[in-house]
Formats: C-alpha cells, structure tokens, sequence
C-alpha cells in the first residue's frame, strides 16, 4: 500500500482529498503546516507528497526545495496560482507535477496514480545507456557523469531515459508529455522546458551551452547523437 503525505492547510479540502484516496488504497498521512510537514516526511519516508504552495510556517516552494535536496520522492503541487510562471517556478524547485485549484478530486488520484506509476516504472531492469561520459542505470535508477554521481526527480530520470534511448530522435514537447506520463493530460507543454532547464543545470558542464540535450529551434528536443 502506497503511503501519501498531504501537506495543505485547508482541512475540509485535506478530508475530501484522505477520502477518495484512501478509497482508492492508498495509506495517507497529513500536516497543516509547511514545517511539519517536512519533519514527517523525514520520518515517515512516504511514496508521494501532495504539497499546497501556501502554507503557514513553510512555503510550499521551500519544503519541495528541502525534499529535493535530500530525496527523489515524488510531488505533486497543488496551487491556488493562476500565472504560468507560479506553476514553472514550482516544476523548477522540484515538483514533478502540478494541479490548480478549484480541481476535482478524481483527477488528484489520477495524477497521483500516474505519477506512481512512473516512479515505479524507473525502477523496471533496462539495459546500461552510456554516452561519453554519462552513465544511466536504468535498474539502479542512477546517472553518473564520470565519478560524480547526479540526483535527479523521477520525472526528471523518466525524460532523460526517453530521450537518451532513441539520440537523434526529435521529440515535440507534446511527445515528450506522452513519454513521461503515460499520456499527455491538461497542462502546459512549456512545462517541459522547465525539467529540460533543470536537467540541463544537473548534466550539463556549460548549461547554457548544452552537449547532452540540444534544442532544435520550433519542435522540440533531442539527446545527442554524439558529444563532443
């Protein structure tokens, strides 16, 4: 049973949310405070975190910060933000997802079952994917570049997988979307600029002169066929 760790100050919407997961199997834990939050989740080590932005005693950006810097547990943000960049920002600290508020339950399940499933997928035994320098393991769910060792979030892991093992390959953001999450839901495809910068700041020497994971102007992205 997959244990779920809310964070979110708004107690009726906390009640709904423990339901209609618990309901769907899932253990769920809780904290109304940012700060409390955090200690939990060092103590009980859940699957997922559902994280609120605003939060008392710790903004929701600094608890996905903090849980970044020590873990790859998934998170998913919820945010009462209506500006694109709130929800970009969010995706830069850490977060592997996102939904804005007012939102239907089913579809927090939803992604919450999603984004299990592609921590879980991480996990399945793949083939080494080495290139120059890097190294992925795809069964140890680790990336090396030479003796350094680089952490990454699950979705981050998932979009570097996908498009190391097809280099060349052009993938659209759209694409990508799909490579990541199964299927591409309701949401920015921008959103993928954001992992892509965030990957690019963990892999690349020179990030704004990438040799891993280059641009191609008006479609999208691809990995490298070779590095130079």
């Amino acid at each position: 049973m997959a244990k779920i760790l809310i964070i979110e100050d708004e107690v009726e919407l906390v009640k709904v949310l423990r339901s209609y997961l618990e309901q769907s199997g899932y253990q769920v834990i809780e904290a109304q405070r940012g700060d409390k939050g955090l200690t939990l989740w060092q103590q009980q080590q859940p699957d997922l975190v559902i994280l609120d932005l605003n939060l008392p005693g710790m903004d929701g950006l600094d608890v996905a910060r903090h849980i970044r810097q020590k873990g790859d547990t998934p998170i998913l943000m919820l945010t009462a933000r209506v500006e694109e960049i709130d929800q970009i920002v969010g995706l830069e600290v850490g977060a592997d997802d996102y939904v804005t508020k007012p939102f239907s339950p089913k579809v927090v399940v939803a992604r919450v079952r999603a984004l299990l499933r592609r921590a879980s997928a991480g996990r399945t035994p793949e083939p080494m994917i080495r290139v120059a320098d890097l190294e992925i393991d795809v069964n140890a769910h680790t990336v090396r570049r030479g003796d350094q060792e680089i952490d990454l979030t699950p979705t981050e892991f998932n979009l570097l997988v996908a498009m190391a093992t097809q280099p060349g390959r052009v993938f659209s953001r759209y694409q990508l979307l799909e490579a990541v999450q199964g299927v591409a839901y309701e949401g920015y495809e921008r959103t993928i600029d954001a992992h892509i910068k965030n990957l690019r700041a963990k892999l690349e020497k020179e990030p704004k002169h990438p040799q891993y994971i280059e641009t191609v102007f008006g479609v999208g992205y691809r990995f490298a066929r070779t590095i130079v």
